[in-house]
This record gives C-alpha cells, sequence and structure tokens, in this order.
C-alpha cells in the first residue's frame, strides 16, 4: 500500500457507459430521475466529509500488519528514522496534540515519546466493496471525523454518496465505519442514519417519516425511508450527488422498501441479521485449486465461458459473468480488490510490512464479495423496474415537501448533534469539551 493509497486508490479503466454489474447502461443512474424528485441531501441533511488519512500505512487488510508496523515505528532508532517512517503532513507530526478518537483509548501524549503497544486495530469499510483495518489513533490521522466515531454503533448505518464519476451504484451502505472514498479515489459524503448513538434522532428531513406515512396511508420508520433511498435513488445531473424520487403509491412504496431491506442487507453483508448472504448450492463460489502463496499483480485472471476466477494457478468457481464486471465509480471492484493486496510496497516503508503468504482470511472475503456482487447485480432488473413504476404512478415531489414544511431543512439540521455522554481525553491527558 502506498502512502497515499488509503486517500486516493489508483483510478482504473473501464466502467463508463455501463451499470453497476458492468453491462451496457440500464441501472436507474443510467436516466434522469423525475422532475422535482427531491435531493438525498435534503431528506438526510447531516453529512460528514470522508476520511483522510495522511498516510497509507495506518490502513491495511490484515490487522496483524498493522500491529508490526506500529512495532517498527516505535522501534526507530532516533528521531530522524521515526519520522521517515510516520511521513509528517501540515496536519500530523511527531509532535502534535489531538485528543482520543471517541470510544478508543489510546495515549494523547506525542508519538516522539511514544513506547507502548499498538492500539487495537479496528474494522472500517474501505470504499464500497471493501474492508480494512485501521489503527485507531487520532494522532495518526489527518482528519478522522471524530463526529461518526462518537455515533458508531450496533444501531447504526452510513450511506455514502459518491460525488460523480462514472456510473455504477448511486450510493452505498455500511455498517462499519465507513473511510467515503470510491475505488477510483473520489471521495463522497457520508450520511449517518441516525444522528446519536443508540439509534436515536434519524438523521432525516424532520416531518418527513410522518407525511409519507400520511400520503402512504401506513406507518413510515427511518428504516423504511433509508431502504427506500437505496433501492430507488438515482444519480442527479451533473454529479450533484443522488436524488431519490419518493412514490406516493402504496403498492410501489412497500416493495421498494422491501428491495431496498434486501439491497442494505447485501451491502452490509448481513451486519444487523442473524444470516450472511450465501448463493445456492450449485451456484456458490468454491476453491477448486488452492490460491498461490505469495500472489502478483496481473495474476487475477477470469474465464467467461468456464466462470472461473483464476488466482495464478488458484481456481474459483462458479463466477458470474456479472460479478466479474461488476464496477463502482468506473473502477472492476474484484480487481481492484486484488490489486490492493499485492500491489508492491517500496522497500524500507511501513506500506511494506505485510502477510509473508496471502492469508486463508483473504481468500474468505473473496468469495463473500463473489457472492454480494453476484446478488447485487441480480437485483438490478427490479431496481430498473422500480424506477420506471415510480416514474410513471403519483410522486411526492420536493413542492410538496415544501408545501408541507418539511423542506427547507434548518441550517442545525445539517450539524452534528451534540452527543458528549462522557468525558473524552484531550491532548496530554487534559479533558476535552464540548
Amino acid at each position: 500500500m502506498t502512502a497515499t493509497e488509503a486517500d486516493e486508490p489508483t483510478a482504473r479503466a473501464g466502467g463508463a457507459g455501463t451499470d453497476a454489474a458492468g453491462t451496457p447502461a440500464a441501472a436507474p443512474g443510467g436516466t434522469p430521475p423525475p422532475v422535482g424528485a427531491p435531493a438525498l441531501a435534503d431528506l438526510m441533511p447531516w453529512a460528514v466529509a470522508p476520511l483522510r488519512l495522511g498516510r497509507g500505512w495506518v490502513l491495511a487488510p490484515d490487522a496483524a500488519s498493522l500491529t508490526r508496523r506500529w512495532d517498527r515505528l516505535v522501534a526507530a532508532a532516533g528521531p530522524a528514522d521515526r519520522a521517515a517512517l510516520f511521513r509528517p503532513t501540515r496536519a500530523r507530526t511527531l509532535h502534535s496534540a489531538v485528543a482520543q478518537l471517541p470510544g478508543q483509548a489510546t495515549s494523547t501524549g506525542p508519538l516522539a515519546q511514544e513506547s507502548g503497544r499498538c492500539p487495537a486495530p479496528v474494522r472500517i469499510a474501505h470504499g464500497p466493496f471493501d474492508q480494512g483495518w485501521l489503527i485507531p489513533d487520532h494522532r495518526l490521522l489527518d482528519a478522522a471525523r471524530p463526529e461518526l466515531w462518537r455515533i458508531a454503533d450496533d444501531r447504526q448505518l452510513f450511506v455514502t454518496e459518491p460525488r460523480g464519476g462514472p456510473a455504477g451504484p448511486a450510493l452505498t451502505v455500511s455498517a462499519l465505519l465507513p473511510d467515503g472514498h470510491s475505488p477510483a479515489g473520489r471521495p463522497g459524503a457520508v450520511r449517518p442514519l441516525y444522528r446519536r448513538p443508540g439509534g436515536r434522532e434519524p438523521n432525516l428531513a424532520a416531518g418527513l417519516t410522518a407525511h409519507l406515512g400520511h400520503r402512504l396511508g401506513e406507518p413510515v420508520g427511518a428504516g423504511d425511508v433509508l431502504a427506500w433511498i437505496c433501492a430507488a435513488a438515482r444519480p442527479a445531473p451533473a454529479g450533484r450527488g443522488c436524488a431519490v424520487p419518493l412514490t406516493a403509491d402504496r403498492e410501489v412504496w412497500e416493495r421498494g422498501v422491501r428491495l431496498g431491506r434486501r439491497l442494505v442487507w447485501l451491502m452490509t453483508r448481513g451486519a444487523r441479521a442473524a444470516d450472511r448472504p450465501r448463493l445456492p448450492g450449485g451456484r456458490r463460489p468454491y476453491v477448486r485449486a488452492a490460491l498461490p502463496p505469495r500472489p502478483e499483480p496481473g495474476d487475477l485472471a477470469y474465464d467467461p465461458r468456464e466462470q472461473v476466477l483464476g488466482v495464478g494457478p488458484g481456481r474459483i468457481s462458479p463466477v458470474a459473468p456479472a460479478a466479474w464486471e461488476f464496477h463502482a465509480d468506473g473502477a472492476p471492484v474484484l480487481e481492484t480488490w486484488f490489486e490492493r493486496r499485492v500491489r508492491p510496497a517500496d522497500p524500507g516503508t511501513l506500506e511494506a510490512v505485510r502477510p509473508a503468504v496471502w492469508p486463508q482470511e483473504w481468500t474468505s472475503e473473496l468469495l463473500e464479495l463473489v457472492t454480494v456482487l453476484t446478488l447485487l447485480a441480480e437485483a438490478e432488473p427490479e431496481r430498473r423496474e422500480l424506477a420506471e413504476r415510480t416514474a410513471r404512478g403519483p410522486l411526492v415531489a420536493t413542492a410538496e415537501l415544501r408545501a408541507a414544511g418539511v423542506l427547507p431543512v434548518t441550517a442545525a439540521a445539517r450539524r452534528p448533534a451534540s452527543v458528549l455522554d462522557h468525558p473524552e481525553e484531550g491532548p496530554g491527558g487534559q479533558f476535552a469539551l464540548l
């Protein structure tokens, strides 16, 4: 992993003019949303900028490498060697004084004097369809977005809204705290479902659920709105985020919510459910020939006729063409996932500290990713049909929401809520005050 990979992954060719499954553009994002469709930015008004790590070595596909990188940093022979490994920026140096990240019991003394053990790495969403491990130490991260850490719990879901770019999913949902970047390196807006911990205070325009419930003739909750957004959101023209057509047809709404709940389940990999996504037995991918212990860039290949994903001499099958062709923000998801794990790093850097051999856990993650992409691609026809039925039927447009007083949202709705329920340690062991 390069020093800037965590913030600016390498862009990949391909994907323009294709839908989320990589096929010719026909997904809901391929046509403009209906006139008057409200913006996601108005329906979910509070958004946070993506994480800016500043140095790629603090993020890795495995946790053990991060611990080894930390140990090497604190064992550096002198200040100059430690600084060379650390890679100071204007935002962070070895002498930066910053508060703890919420929920993380890390030291707040200067890194120049650090000699302790590595903070326990945490799992985060790295782009829309990858996961990584991060050292949750505020002294290492240029812009960690503490407001997101304060509300990340087992009730929270995060929507990441891409900002322009080639076709792909209009948005993605994660149960893990997301870094907010696309595979092609573009930043997105991170919109939490809830503004406070414990699933309290939905991040929705005030009065939205009540108005939709009145129009549809049934109760509407925050989870229903998120599911509908996930199923119906479409990229707005000129890269202006997402628009969300809102149906006033009860049958269409219920169908969209069912579809959206399935999409959320897939994108979060069953994190809030009792089961994880699986394909039926005859279509479930398996390792047919062992993957090599040290795969290299260029080893990943696909045979569409045999539906075999090759990793050097290793073979995984069956892998549906839709999974191989799946793009996000113009980047091929499977190829990007693989390259992040095998891309060479400069010798002597902390990024070069990585597993000596391919971990079995990565193979399991690859099989699950193939499953998720396959099932997401198979949902695209239903998404297209939902978009068509929504456009043909009665809509709850922006003008109606304005007349009902739901829009415009207040300025306070676009700012984080005050959620400091316990002291947070500030620089040098002092308590932080919010």
